[in-house]
């Protein structure tokens, strides 16, 4: 008897470490999958909308259960709606994906990003990565010349090409009140020898149109409604490739480039999901795929997307940051009386 009831006491005792071992296994699983990210995320850039929503999918790929909401316009309008919503007191956006290093350098004097140091960012070259972390180049991008084939047989090979009587009035560009990256190009050639305001001027009296964003420009003279145009190179590329009647020019003076930066939000509601997009976008799988978007890769070891040149091979025109920050109002302003007499 004693016997039997030792046998039960051990059957019992078997029963509930298998049981509460069971328990603890499924304690576990579900506590991982509690860990995982969920929730939602804003994001602002002034990406074209098809490529945000590409770069999204591979992100919730990784990150299912995140919600990522996108705000997309140009550049000038992101910052205004940025700059309002501080004002009332809150910033909507959890990350932002826009433009240029100057815009960004505007926001960091705001204080409105947050010094993330993403892990991710030493695959980077480090002129592309703010050094107090705050934001990091994710592509590269250049501005040069379009032409339509079927109407311009003689091609441009330097910006000052464009002030050319062949070219009088069938030119377009975009507008740097618009474009975060036109206010880029707009302060920094202004200030690049042999260019200048009277690059400009020259423009103007040639009877240059002036469009909103870069999509307008490409739209333009892809249906031949303008025969040339200043706009980015991806641009082109892609537009080339669908068998559109254009081509594209890095012009012999060398080309402005953007890099349009990553940055986190300071304060942001969604802080550690928008880190999780930043690490994402800046590592070597957000980098691919940037290149499958079609798009030249800031990090070292991914290729170039095919016929673009990689940020080794392009001539690139600099400036002083700092400078081009403090004069980016005072240039939109001189732009707006010049083109609006």
């Amino acid at each position: 008897m004693n016997k039997m009831k030792k046998g039960m006491i051990l059957a019992c005792c078997v029963s509930a470490a298998l049981l509460f071992a069971g328990c603890g296994g499924g304690s576990s699983d579900k506590g991982a999958s509690a860990g995982a990210p969920k929730g939602e995320l804003n994001l602002y850039t002034s990406q074209p909308e098809a490529d945000a929503q590409k770069l999204v999918a591979a992100f919730n790929q990784k990150y299912p259960d995140v919600k990522v909401k996108v705000f997309r316009s140009g550049t000038e309008e992101i910052i205004s709606k940025v700059m309002a919503e501080k004002k009332m007191g809150q910033v909507q956006a959890d990350v932002l994906l826009v433009a240029d290093a100057a815009t960004f350098e505007q926001l960091k004097e705001q204080a409105i990003l947050d010094n993330y140091e993403s892990p991710e960012m030493k695959a980077l070259p480090a002129e592309l990565v703010d050094k107090d972390h705050t934001y990091a180049g994710t592509k590269v991008i250049a501005t040069g010349i379009i032409y339509n084939t079927n109407l311009v047989k003689e091609a441009p090979a330097s910006f000052m090409d464009l002030t050319k009587p062949v070219y009088k009035d069938i030119g377009i560009m975009p507008s740097p009140l618009y474009s975060g990256a036109a206010a880029y190009n707009l302060s920094l050639l202004t200030r690049t020898d042999g260019l200048g305001w009277d690059f400009y001027k020259a423009l103007k009296d040639n009877g240059i149109s002036v469009d909103k964003g870069n999509g307008g420009i490409l739209k333009a003279v892809s249906e031949g409604n303008k025969g040339i145009g200043i706009v980015v190179d991806y641009m082109v590329a892609r537009a080339a490739a669908k068998g559109a009647p254009v081509k594209f020019v890095y012009p012999s003076e060398g080309v402005p480039v953007v890099t349009e930066p990553i940055g986190v939000v300071k304060g942001a509601a969604n802080e550690e999901r928008a880190k999780l997009f930043e690490d994402f976008v800046l590592s070597e799988d957000g980098q691919k795929v940037t290149a499958e978007i079609g798009y030249t890769p800031v990090r070292k070891g991914i290729k170039a997307p095919e016929g673009m040149k990689s940020i080794d091979e392009i001539k690139i025109i600099s400036g002083n940051l700092a400078e081009l920050v403090a004069g980016r109002e005072a240039d939109k302003k001189e732009f707006s009386a010049l083109f609006n007499k």
